[in-house]
């Protein structure tokens, strides 16, 4: 069947319902539990796991060098879960990193803000203030993640194949939704292309995190591509020591079988002004 992937508001019910989900359908839940469980195997200690997961970043510019290659990282292992199929991904900007791939069932659960407040401070046991506090800051961090990383407004409905809000809804309903949308015609017929594109998928983000390796070489203005193993580099570097170490490293990556250099050298630095 397809790929889920679920955007949640906190105190909206998400967590459950995307457990119940899981388990109901026989698939496997890629959570930050998870994602955790085997940060180790992709060179990510528990501190870094944290600082990057879901979190938009510092604007502290060396600060911020390390947390985009361990979120790189984090959506490796992503990218790496959905490649075995039968998972539902939660959070984490996953319809956007696999937006490619058009068998996925993208589900948001949502719930009004007072709602969201009475269930957290339930649940977790807080004085309602504080949880007024924790549900806001948690929305405002999220949103920022998915704005900065992937230039969209998380609050679009049409992002998003069905919304569910659990104000009214129950959790067996909300998950009988999920577990009977994603059997749709329409998404299993597109599932056959999937394994490629995800292969691509996994390839070029493994020759972007070594790009981000690279001293004195900004990421930012790179864009690695890959189909069949041939890796597409565009954008900008600096230099002709830049341009080599970029188009060497890439050819290096394990899998790569070719290297198309579309490269521009752009002598120049841009340093914005202070404000």
């Amino acid at each position: 069947m397809a790929i889920i992937t679920i955007s949640r508001e906190m105190g909206s019910g998400g967590i459950p319902i995307a457990h119940q989900a899981a388990e109901k359908l026989g698939y496997t839940l890629v959570d930050g539990e998870a994602l955790r469980k085997v940060a180790g195997k992709y060179g990510l200690s528990q501190e870094a796991f944290d600082q990057a997961d879901e979190h938009p970043p510092s604007f502290i510019a060396e600060k911020d060098v390390h947390l985009l290659i361990d979120l790189h990282q984090i959506e490796l292992m992503i990218l790496d879960y959905a490649l075995k199929g039968d998972v539902i991904i939660y959070g984490r900007g996953g319809q956007d990193l696999l937006k490619r791939i058009k068998s996925v069932f993208r589900v948001r659960i949502v719930a009004p803000f007072e709602d969201r407040i009475e269930r957290w401070a339930e649940r977790e046991w807080l004085d309602p203030e504080l949880a007024r506090v924790l549900v806001r800051r948690s929305d405002q961090q999220r949103a920022g993640f998915i704005k900065y990383y992937f230039d969209r407004d998380w609050d679009n409905p049409l992002d998003y194949d069905l919304v569910i809000n659990t104000q009214k809804l129950s959790e067996d309903k909300a998950i009988d939704l999920i577990c009977d949308g994603v059997k749709d015609q329409n998404l299993v017929e597109e599932k056959s292309n999937s394994k490629r594109v995800l292969s691509d998928l996994i390839l070029s983000k493994k020759a972007e995190i070594s790009v981000l390796t690279i001293d004195g070489v900004e990421g930012e203005h790179l864009d690695l591509s890959a189909e069949n193993g041939k890796i597409t580099v565009s954008g900008h570097v600096h230099s002709k020591d830049e341009h080599k170490a970029v188009l060497d490293v890439v050819a290096s990556v394990e899998g790569v079988t070719s290297v198309e250099n579309q490269l521009q050298i752009i002598s120049y630095r841009n340093e914005p002004d202070e404000h």
